[in-house]
């Protein structure tokens, strides 16, 4: 959440070389499509406004039936919502700050509204009365003038109790998060970090006290998420992880959970190297926890929204329901791509948040508490997944599975060591030995193998599947790739889909792992041959891992 002051190969027919070449392998012949799917992908929502809109109104339609929002994302995809959780969010007279109103009661409500229709739950503690994110993380009112023995065990006693009382009810939280945006740390002055203060000794004793709150609570089977911001920002996140990690306190969390806009935090470039670096270095899975993007730069409630014609313009996609679509494809893509089944998923930030009178950042008593004199606003509206009457927009199916991965073995890791890898053909020049291509295992870019191309004479040789079976539509091909030498064609392919041979060179990068794609695979007749081709000299190679071939429209 953004800080509230700004809401702010070709192995195309070249004639006699293939003629002449020869096919080996385990097996031969075309594929029927078989899928790798993602039932467990998560399609989060991050509703914690909703309560405060629907008291005040506000209402939401799918093709014109007005139904329960929640039902509503459900319908379309989602499997999991994000509430946030203030500890006492009201004045001294008792008059609401606002912003959802989540005090433990709201969120209980919002939370067995989920659980009755079959959604997880992940509560966010936010360990403050009101908004809190890298800006401000202050002390809930209750707890300012506690010395830093008693603040540990206070958030000790108040994280147990608060899960005991959430399982009395009846939700047992799938997922914890403790603490939002805490790049700076949380419970300011005692917990923060940054600014030039790198001890972060405390901090760590703060959250190891909130972990031992869930792991001794009467269910402790809940995930722990850290969760810092600017998902693109590799230096944060390294810089963080190892200050927390190696000051002497065992910290007991299963998830790094990132916030990224693709507007405000880099590009998906950026996001990936910096989620496989730290799921690698840190042994940890990665979850985009908060993410958007806007369906229109019009401002719903005529008061000023977070994302215009600028943000649009440096995320490069349309300000459309088409270019939400795209983006949040482009991000499941992303997340796919982490090494090891590491990208858990995404939650969409406030997909309800529609403009109606009142439903608004916060209250003037909120306003007047943390000391901010800007507009009372709705500056969300043109994020949402519906329009500013309610009604879903069609890029709500965005929150559906990703569609499966329609390469069989697309890891490598069926056979060990091998010249001949299960699933796919092998075509190697006459005279060339089938030793050029075989499974290893050094570092791979996801499991133990991965498959690799060298001779120490000159050769040509192609790995390929042909699948089959396919639904017409738009398809992408990528795969992690390395490569050294100068090899006259080193190139993945697509072909015999219909269309002309698409083909993607690999870069030169012998020391690192790179990312290539083949992109508007356009299949009108069922079926596509998808593989790497070489045309190599003595003593070059190339590397090949992770292959996907997805559907996307």
């Amino acid at each position: 959440m953004i800080s509230l002051k700004c809401f702010s190969v070709i192995k195309r027919l070249v004639g006699a070389a293939l003629v002449c070449g020869v096919v080996c392998s385990m097996t031969t012949g075309a594929f029927a499509a078989a899928s790798t799917p993602y039932h467990d992908f998560i399609r989060g929502v991050d509703v914690s406004m909703l309560n405060e809109i629907e008291t005040r109104g506000g209402k939401y339609y799918e093709n014109g039936v007005q139904k329960d929002a929640m039902q509503i994302l459900k319908n379309h995809g989602a499997n999991y919502v994000r509430l946030k959780l203030w500890v006492n969010p009201y004045d001294a007279q008792g008059k609401s700050y606002g912003g959802g109103g989540n005090d433990f009661n709201t969120t209980l409500h919002l939370a067995q509204r989920a659980k009755k229709i079959g959604l997880r739950v992940l509560i966010d503690f936010h360990f403050s009365d009101f908004w809190a994110d890298p800006g401000t993380q202050s002390k809930p009112k209750a707890w300012e003038n506690l010395s830093y023995s008693k603040l540990k065990s206070t958030l000790y006693t108040y994280v147990k109790s608060t899960m005991n009382d959430f399982c009395s009810y009846g939700v047992i939280p799938d997922m914890v998060q403790l603490g939002n945006e805490i790049s700076s740390g949380i419970l300011w002055d005692d917990g923060k970090v940054g600014s030039g203060n790198n001890d972060f000794t405390k901090l760590a004793e703060l959250l190891q006290s909130a972990i031992s709150g869930v792991r001794d609570s009467s269910d402790n089977r809940a995930k722990i998420i850290l969760h810092l911001d600017n998902g693109g920002s590799y230096s944060l996140y390294q810089w963080w992880f190892d200050s927390i990690l190696n000051c002497g306190i065992s910290l007991d969390f299963n998830i790094i959970g990132l916030t990224y806009y693709p507007m405000w935090h880099g590009t998906l470039n950026e996001l990936q190297y910096n989620m496989n670096a730290v799921s690698k270095k840190y042994n940890k899975n990665v979850l985009i926890v908060e993410t958007a993007y806007g369906w229109t730069t019009a401002d719903g409630d005529g008061l000023g929204s977070s994302f215009n014609e600028q943000d649009a313009e440096r995320a490069g996609y349309p300000a459309s329901p088409d270019g939400q679509a795209k983006f949040v494809s482009d991000l499941k893509s992303t997340l796919l791509n982490v090494p090891n089944d590491r990208g858990l998923g995404f939650f969409y930030w406030e997909p309800d948040w529609i403009p109606v009178a009142g439903a608004n950042w916060g209250t003037k008593e909120g306003a007047a508490y943390i000391d901010d004199h800007g507009f009372l606003s709705n500056p969300w509206d043109n994020l949402t997944l519906f329009d500013f009457q309610g009604n879903a927009l069609k890029s709500i199916n965005c929150l559906n599975e990703p569609a499966p991965n329609l390469i069989q073995n697309s890891d490598f890791e069926a056979d060990g060591y091998t010249n001949s890898p299960s699933q796919w053909q092998v075509w190697l020049e006459t005279g060339v030995d089938s030793s050029t291509i075989k499974i290893e295992s050094s570092a791979a870019y996801s499991g133990q193998f991965n498959l690799s191309l060298w001779n120490n004479k000159a050769y040509k040789a192609s790995v390929y599947q042909k699948v089959t079976g396919l639904e017409n539509g738009t398809y992408t091909l990528s795969a992690w790739v390395k490569r050294k030498g100068k090899q006259k064609v080193c190139q993945l392919y697509a072909k015999s889909y219909n269309g002309n041979e698409m083909n993607a060179p690999l870069p030169i990068s012998d020391t690192g792992w790179s990312k290539v794609t083949v992109s508007n695979i356009k299949v009108t007749n069922g079926q596509c041959e998808i593989g790497l081709y070489t045309e190599a000299g003595a003593n070059d190679w190339c590397n090949i891992d992770h292959v996907m071939f997805r559907k996307v429209n």
